[in-house]
């Protein structure tokens, strides 16, 4: 997933965006200004949002985001533990809601509850022909044997697993590779999409003349 962190405490945000970056592409803003310019350019998987931010409260934010008809999954990381704080963070739609202090591996497990409930996979495990793509356990077998991804190759794979029957643009596959913090090479999408291919299978992702690729069901 392509994460977006929005936290101005540097303790807490460098923590944060330290652990998932294990596993996740995680981009880092520690003001409301800086996150609405970077959603205005990048598609996002998830949003952990602050309440108190240096230029405003959380909330307006997460209430134009649903009104801009962004459906993007957000959970709220706060220190306000009052009931109604609670209530309004839900009836703003968050999606959850986590008390500071928090433990980053609980952190990690809510960030993947709330996203296999936004893609409505009801089953973690994905089963696409001799391939099974468990999202839970970030493991993928072809014909029984598993096979070892890297980060990155995981990020590319679960882009397209998200997105199963339709087509995937090379720049949304940028997106997720930019973010892992390095510049990549203008061929980096090929890159990694032969990859998968060497070690999915020839068939397994389809190049879309001027779309994209795409991976079928």
């Amino acid at each position: 997933m392509r994460i977006l962190l929005i936290e101005d405490e540097a303790l807490l945000g460098g923590a944060v965006a330290a652990h998932l970056h294990k596993l996740h592409a995680v981009d880092w803003m520690q003001s409301l200004d800086a996150a609405s310019e970077a959603m205005r350019t990048v598609d996002y998987d998830l949003v952990l949002l602050d309440l108190d931010l240096p230029d405003g409260h959380g909330l307006d934010f997460l209430v134009s985001v649903r009104k801009s008809g962004r459906d993007v999954p957000v959970i709220i990381i706060t220190a306000r533990d009052q009931v109604r704080d609670r209530i309004q963070g839900l009836n703003a739609g968050a999606d959850d809601y986590v008390l500071k202090p928090f433990d980053l591996d609980e952190l990690s497990a809510r960030i993947n509850s709330v996203q296999r409930r936004a893609i409505a996979m009801a089953n973690p495990q994905q089963t696409i022909g001799d391939l099974v793509i468990d999202q839970t356990a970030r493991r993928v077998s072809k014909g029984g044997v598993e096979i070892s991804l890297t980060a990155r190759e995981w990020a590319v794979l679960e882009c397209f697993t998200q997105r199963l029957g339709a087509a995937v643009s090379k720049a949304k596959l940028e997106d997720v590779l930019c973010a892992f913090g390095a510049e990549i090479e203008s061929n980096a999408v090929e890159v990694y999409v032969s990859r998968l291919r060497k070690k999915l299978g020839a068939e397994s992702i389809r190049t879309l003349r001027g779309l994209g690729y795409r991976m079928d069901r």
